[in-house]
């Protein structure tokens, strides 16, 4: 008798667990497959929410942050994310013509940004600056600007990534516009015979760098810290540029055809918590939009700091991309 209470008790306590289980709710987050990857932030960004939110996280992956805004827009308002993790400031006008974000109502103050911050919408969670990379030990005397880079000849063969998916070749877009204007075209012509390829995303371009394809890679300035920190190796570094360099914001936002508004207003709040600002320094190796007490994270000190910060407005991004984008087509096309 003793024995079939206890077997029915431990019965009704798993059956209790399990249903607590499959009720808990379930936020879906949109990201770029970096992000999510085996060594991206998404993994303890998961672990850390899910302690305070008693729900189940569920990442969504595309390529890359263009990658990411062509599928809301194929998607619309039929979307099953109920936050997005990877914009790009560039693309925040067109991100807000969809028509499928809602007020985050989260508390942004404080920020590390070189730039201030004035936003109902998205939150920017890193930043950094788009730099080339390229192997100190083979290139041992870099360019040191963008036009020493694009008018030599006879310069470094790079690797670069596609404008119309991925965000660090919509910023070398944007970058050529800014320093060249109206000659861009004349100077992507010049740069195409040393140009070995234009890759859906940033994965498959550092990848093709690393396997020694090219000289330099369109990335990060902040990009060197990983090899330095992870692989113990100091011979990748980012060029400087006397021009400056185009500035890189990431963004999150929350959806306005969310099931779950109070957990998706949860989550972009924790975006500038420390839980979410201390995973990206070591895993998306860029600066957090929010510095910890103790200031710039150690593995990211050191990193080339730019003479000056390329930027144009979200909304003339989105008023000229497609002619910039034209402009690019037609030089490299031929």
């Amino acid at each position: 008798m003793y024995r079939r209470l206890l077997l029915t008790f431990v019965s009704l306590g798993l059956a209790t667990g399990i249903a607590q289980a499959q009720t808990k709710p379930t936020l879906t987050v949109y990201t770029y497959s970096s992000f999510a990857s085996k060594y991206g932030p998404a993994k303890t960004v998961e672990e850390r929410f899910e302690a305070t939110c008693n729900c189940d996280v569920t990442w969504i992956t595309a390529e890359d942050a263009g990658s990411l805004l062509g599928r809301l827009r194929l998607e619309g308002q039929n979307t099953k994310a109920d936050a997005v993790v990877g914009l790009d400031m560039n693309l925040v006008a067109e991100a807000k013509s969809l028509n499928l974000f809602a007020p985050h109502s989260a508390e942004v103050k404080d920020l590390s940004l070189p730039i201030e911050w004035k936003d109902d919408t998205f939150i920017p969670f890193d930043w950094g600056y788009y730099a080339f990379v390229y192997d100190a030990n083979k290139l041992p005397n870099p360019p040191k600007s963008l036009k020493e880079l694009v008018d030599n000849p006879n310069g470094p063969k790079v690797v670069l990534q596609d404008p119309r998916t991925s965000a660090p070749g919509l910023g070398l877009l944007l970058w050529m516009q800014k320093v060249y204007g109206e000659k861009a075209g004349e100077a992507w012509g010049k740069l195409k015979p040393r140009i070995v390829t234009f890759t859906k995303g940033w994965s498959e371009a550092y990848g093709l760098f690393m396997k020694g394809e090219a000289d330099m890679v369109m990335s990060y300035t902040t990009s060197p810290a990983y090899h330095i920190v992870a692989e113990k190796k100091d011979n990748y570094k980012a060029a400087a540029f006397t021009e400056g360099h185009y500035l890189h914001v990431e963004l999150a936002g929350m959806t306005r055809t969310t099931k779950q508004p109070e957990l998706a207003k949860q989550f972009m709040a924790f975006i500038l918590s420390e839980g979410f600002q201390t995973a990206i320094p070591e895993t998306n190796w860029m600066y957090p939009a929010k510095n910890p007490p103790s200031g710039t994270p150690e593995a990211l000190k050191g990193m080339i700091q730019p003479s000056q910060a390329l930027l144009f407005t979200p909304e003339e991004v989105q008023q000229n991309r497609r002619t910039f984008t034209d402009v690019w087509l037609n030089a490299t096309a031929r």
